[in-house]
């Protein structure tokens, strides 16, 4: 594959030094342009049509959250990293990017330590690059699994909940899918999205004001009840502990990582499987890497049902892509589908009128 032309965009003059000292150390990316503002780094963008632009979040005048709503309106396509800082406006302006389709995020090191920094930030941006890598289908084989039909399975009935998983590209795909989602949708709903501390309450906010069923973070022991839907915490496995007369109590969990993650697809799927049995619809949106395949395998084991995104239109297909191959996937659906086949499956398993 050839380079990623990438244009690196930041104020500060020191951080664009080193980015591009970084960058020059990864062998995917051609480094084409460094610019210090919004309105210079919108017009060379334009110019250039680089693959990937590391746009700086906090700048003066024209912010990276600008830029990035300008290009939008444009229809310039390119990928967008936006560099964040670890803070609560940091945090909020960064989910808004996300939802507006920046591919991802990175955070600014801030350690004490100038080679510890520049490793993390290496290490970061290396494995966003290989997440933007994973866009391509690998060979024809993986259009050939898309396009193949799904096996025929037994009528599914009692379904009891409904597990969202996704990465990279998760927000912006999240953001389309739940506020099309019925307000009374008779289960609940548990989203597991990689994000760190600090982001997950600002998306989960984000998606509660464009919603009509109701988003919220997970809290240690509480209720979520049909009809909301929760959002694992960034730094902890969201567990599904115990049902109640009304609901499902879930607890945060300190856990060790899985697939580099916490909180991790396969971890909340396990507990669901062990609550709900078969009785579970998981979906699995945009992500890189394998999260969700092996809890998707306990729930078609148990009965349950499996919804894979398709190709078109993800921002990564790695964690879809994985669930399609070990042919667990009942339905491959492109995103602007996903949130009515989520509302008709639902209906159908209940026997509830109004389903088609």
């Amino acid at each position: 594959m050839n380079p990623l032309r990438t244009v690196v965009v930041d104020d500060s003059a020191l951080f664009r030094v080193i980015l591009r000292n970084v960058l020059a150390e990864i062998p995917e990316c051609e480094l084409v342009a460094s610019v210090a503002d919004g309105k210079t780094a919108v017009n060379k963008i334009c110019e250039l049509r680089p693959d990937l632009v590391t746009l700086d979040l906090e700048m003066p005048e024209v912010s990276g959250l600008d830029v990035l709503r300008e290009l939008k309106r444009r229809r310039i396509k390119t990928r967008i990293l936006m560099i964040s800082r670890h803070t609560a406006a940091g945090a909020q302006a960064t989910t808004d990017a996300l939802i507006e389709g920046a591919f991802d995020f990175i955070l600014k090191p801030s350690g004490s330590n100038p080679a510890e920094n520049k490793a993390a930030l290496r290490a970061a941006l290396a494995e966003k690059i290989a997440a933007l890598r994973e866009t391509q289908p690998e060979s024809s084989g993986a259009e050939a699994a898309i396009s193949s039909p799904a096996p025929v399975f037994t009528r599914f009935t009692g379904l009891e909940a409904i597990v969202i998983g996704c990465s990279t590209g998760g927000p912006d795909a999240l953001a389309r899918v739940i506020p099309d989602l019925p307000a009374d949708l008779p289960v609940p709903v548990f989203i597991v999205q990689h994000m760190p501390p600090g982001f997950t309450a600002s998306l989960a906010s984000r998606l509660n004001e464009a919603s009509e069923v109701e988003v919220f973070e997970a809290e240690d022991g509480r209720e979520v009840r049909a009809g909301q839907i929760v959002m694992a915490k960034g730094g902890c496995h969201l567990h599904l502990e115990r049902r109640t007369s009304r609901g499902v109590i879930v607890k945060l969990s300190d856990a060790p990582h899985e697939h580099r993650c916490r909180p991790a697809v396969d971890f909340t799927l396990r507990s669901a499987v062990e609550l709900f049995d078969g009785h579970l619809l998981a979906v699995i949106l945009t992500g890189m890497g394998r999260d969700g395949t092996a809890g998707c395998q306990l729930v078609r084991a148990r009965g349950g049902r499996i919804v894979a995104q398709h190709l078109d239109g993800c921002a990564v297909y790695g964690m879809p892509k994985s669930v399609v191959q070990a042919g667990l996937a009942d339905e491959v659906i492109k995103l602007p589908r996903i949130a009515q086949a989520i509302d008709q499956m639902t209906r159908r398993a209940l026997g509830i009128g109004g389903a088609n």
